[in-house]
């Protein structure tokens, strides 16, 4: 059996709770055909690079999972019919640990235009 993470990008109109819903629901597919879950990482709402069925944001969430070729066929095959699931993808790592990934330490991004109207005005003086 190999290691394997599987990213994925949820609707941004589903809530939190939903988009764990969600996560917790391909967990047990994954148990269910063979896999062993090792983790799951909520990367929270984020601003996609470019529009993905009209969509500028969307939750991410990671999969991180030990399971062979049954696993990863039912597993996509399930996630390619989700309404709710814009992408994904799934790559095969050498290893996988239960620590946190690079996204999870990260600090939280910055929304474009969030910066005070009167820090703004002191850059262009």
């Amino acid at each position: 059996m190999a290691f394997y993470e599987n990213v994925m990008i949820i609707r941004p109109d589903v809530t939190p709770a939903q988009a764990e819903a969600i996560a917790k629901k391909f967990a047990e597919v994954v148990e269910a055909n063979e896999g062993k879950m090792i983790k799951t990482e909520n990367w929270k709402l984020r601003t996609l690079a470019y529009r993905i069925k009209k969509h500028k944001k969307g939750h991410y969430i990671m999969l991180g999972f030990e399971g062979n070729g049954n696993t990863i066929n039912e597993l996509e095959r399930q996630q390619r019919y989700a309404d709710d699931i814009l992408r994904f993808l799934t790559i095969q790592v050498e290893e996988l640990t239960a620590e946190p990934s690079i996204m999870m330490s990260q600090k939280p991004q910055r929304e474009r235009g969030s910066r005070p109207m009167a820090n703004r005005a002191s850059d262009n003086a």
